[in-house]
């Protein structure tokens, strides 16, 4: 065992949900869901459940993958922080 996994408090494989904020479009969950599914090809359509604030003005995107490392969740986050259209993920 490498010094990350014995860090790590996680046990893997296991279920994780994936919150991704931003402003509302037409495709926010799509380019949300591209980029999971690069790294979780698994990923099945209704893993994506998304939510639209009060205001509308903003979408927020959940998905649940089954999480294999914690390089995987960390290579993922990359990916989605370095997207325009991601303003937070959780």
């Amino acid at each position: 065992m490498n010094e990350v996994e014995k860090d790590t408090i996680m046990k893997f494989p296991c279920q994780f949900p994936i919150k991704v904020m931003g402003k509302v479009s037409d495709d926010f969950d799509i380019v949300v869901g591209d980029i999971v599914r690069k790294h979780a090809p698994e990923l099945s359509k209704n893993a994506v459940k998304s939510k639209l604030s009060n205001a509308g003005n903003y979408i927020a995107v959940t998905i649940t993958i089954e999480a294999k490392s914690r390089e995987q969740l960390d290579d993922i986050y990359l990916d989605l922080t370095n997207n325009d259209k991601v303003l937070m993920a959780l």
